[in-house]
């Protein structure tokens, strides 16, 4: 039982730190870098559309389980002591009002583009390669 406890306070850190680089994208006082990557950590957070689908049989977790964690923990280094206080604190009072979770519908454009890009990709190469039509 005391593993779960671990995860699901992990779990909640996780979700605290995505909403704190939410915020944190719009503070003046962040670097023009850490607001970037703030930005797209949170688009893709935040997104109803993964990168690598939930049902492709263990990499379909990676970016759940890795990358996204690694991704806020980037982005988090990268923001100034006092920016992520600031931001820490209107994450917390979000939570604690228990407002919805915010959605990103720019993330789930940008995750659509990179399928829609991979697959003119692909479908170029496999046109190029195996000469189909001819």
């Amino acid at each position: 039982m005391h593993l779960i406890h671990k995860v699901r306070a992990w779990a909640r850190s996780i979700k605290r730190d995505a909403l704190t680089l939410w915020f944190a994208r719009r503070h003046p006082d962040a670097p023009l870098i850490s607001k970037l990557l703030a930005a797209f950590v949170v688009a893709y957070a935040l997104s109803p559309i993964d990168l690598i689908p939930d049902f492709i049989p263990v990499l379909g977790y990676v970016d759940d389980v890795l990358l996204l964690p690694g991704l806020i923990w980037l982005a988090i280094r990268l923001l100034p002591a006092s920016v992520l206080d600031a931001a820490r604190l209107e994450a917390e009072t979000w939570i604690t009002g228990r407002r919805d979770k915010p959605r990103s519908v720019v993330g789930a454009a940008v995750i659509i583009s990179i399928w829609l890009i991979v697959a003119v990709a692909i479908s170029l190469w496999a046109a190029r390669h195996f000469q189909f039509g001819v």
